[in-house]
Order: structure tokens, then sequence, then C-alpha cells
């Protein structure tokens, strides 16, 4: 029985997703609170994700799936999980999928947030969970600059010198840069993302909003095909995986209530 899970998650604790063996990943946390709840040997449970997050980011509704070797009803699922879960990682709900269905490659695309303050003083209740800048941006400047980079592109200059990606072009479906008070949200849709590509993009996108760039530069850096080209990169503390899309006939959430905090 193959089953799809989502999950939410603050990065700041963990490793990242993937698995590694010290054991402080989501990765990690998730399949021995799966192993638990069903009774079963740690090695016989292994969940596929739907985008790898780095150390440090956060996720709303990371999607994934898993070949069960027990049958349980959806809602115990998340609940018996989430019981040997830490508070900081909650599966949010849970579908049966059909066998040939996959958390990565049967997504159509994926969207990140990065969640920024603006403000004199550095974030301390919010501390971990968003970016900082101290210095006034420049929506219009960002906005025409972070036109330069949506359609079919090379993203060499966006890209981790550790990314397995196979390929660095990417077609980037929207980029959506709004204000709230202090707070600054930046929507990434993509069919796929490259290592550190949204974190090397806002340093990109910071710097023309705060006058040290014209938006025009951008354009520059994107054609320059070179990781030097770029600004650096961003702190993960403000990004989150918003999560994967599929086609409807899968019929899997793409809302959870972790969406609603983030605003």
């Amino acid at each position: 029985m193959r089953i799809a899970l989502g999950l939410a998650y603050r990065g700041q604790a963990y490793f990242g997703w993937q698995s590694q063996p010290g054991g402080r990943t989501v990765q990690d946390r998730l399949e021995a609170a799966l192993a638990q709840f069903t009774a079963l040997p740690p090695a016989g449970v292994r969940a596929v994700c739907a985008g790898r997050t780095d150390a440090g980011v956060h996720a709303l509704n990371q999607v994934v799936h898993l070949d069960a070797a027990v049958e349980r009803a959806p809602f115990s699922w998340v609940r018996g999980t989430n019981r040997y879960l830490p508070e900081d990682i909650a599966v949010q709900w849970c579908r049966a999928v059909a066998p040939g269905f996959h958390a990565r490659n049967s997504a159509r695309g994926r969207r990140y947030a990065y969640w920024l303050l603006q403000s004199p003083v550095r974030p301390a209740i919010e501390s971990g969970a968003c970016g900082w800048v101290f210095t006034k941006l420049d929506a219009a400047a960002m906005r025409a600059a972070a036109a330069h980079l949506v359609g079919e592109h090379d993203f060499t200059s966006f890209r981790a010198a550790e990314c397995q990606a196979r390929t660095p072009v990417k077609q980037l479906r929207s980029i959506t840069i709004t204000q709230r008070g202090a707070y600054w949200r930046f929507d990434f849709d993509a069919n796929a993302f490259l290592h550190h590509m949204v974190r090397n993009i806002m340093g990109c996108l910071v710097a023309v909003g705060s006058g040290k760039q014209a938006p025009g530069w951008l354009a520059e850096v994107l054609a320059a095909r070179s990781r030097d080209a770029a600004a650096p990169t961003f702190p993960p503390d403000g990004l989150y995986f918003v999560g994967p899309y599929y086609d409807a006939r899968h019929g899997l959430p793409e809302h959870t209530p972790a969406m609603d905090w983030l605003t």
C-alpha cells in the first residue's frame, strides 16, 4: 500500500531533509516515528520527499510517499505518527495513492516562499523563522529585476557548487513580491529548483531593492552563467518550502493550516 503524507516542519534544529549518520534530519526523525508507529524495523520504513530542503529551511506542505507494510486509516497515520515526532515536525494529512505515484517525479511544480523582516532591529520573537534586512527596500525595483528571471533559463548563476541536478535549465513560472507592514514575502513557483537557487536569487533581489544594483543587473547575472556574478547566498532562516503540486487525479491537498500562519 503506497501512501502520501503532507508534513510541516520548522527546520532550524535540523541539518535539512536528507538522512545523515548523526540522525539530526527531518527524514531521520520521520522514519523513526513511522517505525515506532507501525512497529516495524527502522530499516523497513523509507520515505521519499518531493523536495529536499537544506539545513535551517522550513516546510509548510512537504509531500512524501512510502510503501506501507501495514494498513491503517488515514487519520490513524496522522495521529499515530505525530505521537512520535518532535514538536517542530507534524504530519498534516495522509492519502492512499496509486502504486505509480512518486512524491518527487509526479510533481508538476514546486513553490517556495521567503519571509523577510525589514527593520533597523534584528528579529527576536521570529528569530530563525524569517530573514532580516535593515535597509529600506524598493518594491518596484525588485519586481522589475525579478521579471528578468521568469521563464525557462539556464540558472547556473544561482546554482550552488554542490548541486546535483542534471541540468541548470529550469522554468521559473512566477515571482511575486508583497509587503505587509515591516514584512516582505517573496513567492517562487517553478517546475523545479536548483540547490540554493531561491536563496541566491534572494541575495540578488535584496541587492537591487536596497539600491546597490540596478534592476537590469539581474539580466546580466543570469546571462553570465557563473555563480561568481551573483550576490552572496541569503540565510536559510526565512525560506519555506510551500510544497509541490500535482495533477488533480492524485487528490492530494495543496493547502495546510501551516500556510495560514505565514501570511
